[in-house]
């Protein structure tokens, strides 16, 4: 049973159909990807999922059972995190304050552990732990997409969303980014990623799907996304060498 599975999900904006009946799934360990230009209905997946979009039509099953008509809160509850473009970390509160947020959704926890589990956060991003007193409108982009990782992460889920984290920030943050991923995934974590930067997504990746105009068009491992013509082509700079970089 996949840990993900989405049956013919039809999600719309107003009149504005912005799913046409995809279906994809997430294995249990497995990082997913989903890749295509801007308005194909990535971030749109991801809301959904999450229940910030209403889905028309179809089925959304986590861990065999449908989440279509569950509220957002109770997806979190459920095991599902999401990461969202743009980090939304809360810039008034400190670095520890925004992590600790990230386990409301458990209910309260005992002091002790809730200090054992900011310090997990810390370990995962060793950064942070100098920042911990810092508010959160003083960090730059690439601490508070960490930050907004770690906060996803205290949540203790099982599947972990993340839409667009390298958005905006230099090419080195973006590589300490990925290194990341892969040792979140390292930790057991199964991750459903939408990505513009596709050889950076790729490079993290066990399988990728490919979107455009709110339709799946293409599914496979990286390398045969990679030797698929037409993916080189829109999404990887072209050519015959396009490489995972």
């Amino acid at each position: 049973m996949p840990l993900l599975e989405l049956r013919n999900i039809q999600s719309s904006y107003g009149n504005v159909q912005a799913l046409k009946g995809i279906s994809l799934h997430v294995e249990r360990g497995e990082i997913v990807t989903l890749l295509g230009a801007n308005g194909a209905g990535k971030s749109t997946t991801l809301r959904s999922i999450s229940g910030l979009v209403p889905v028309n039509s179809g089925e959304i099953l986590f861990e065999g059972k449908s989440i279509n008509r569950t509220s957002p809160e109770e997806i979190v509850r459920l095991g599902i995190a999401h990461v969202p473009e743009g980090r939304r970390i809360f810039p008034g509160l400190t670095v520890k304050e925004n992590i600790v947020i990230g386990s409301s959704a458990r209910g309260h926890l005992p002091r002790r552990q809730m200090e054992s589990e900011v310090e997990e956060m810390y370990e995962i991003f060793p950064n942070l732990k100098r920042l911990s007193n810092a508010l959160g409108w003083s960090l730059s982009g690439g601490e508070q997409q960490m930050l907004a990782f770690a906060r996803g992460l205290m949540s203790k889920p099982q599947l972990l969303l993340l839409d667009e984290p390298s958005l905006g920030l230099a090419p080195i943050i973006v590589q300490q980014l990925f290194a990341t991923i892969r040792e979140i995934r390292a930790r057991g974590m199964t991750v459903l990623l939408v990505e513009q930067n596709a050889n950076m997504a790729l490079s993290v990746a066990d399988r990728g799907y490919v979107m455009v105009t709110g339709n799946l068009t293409v599914e496979g491992t990286p390398a045969q996304l990679l030797n698929n013509e037409e993916v080189r082509a829109a999404y990887l700079g072209g050519g015959k060498h396009a490489e995972v970089v």
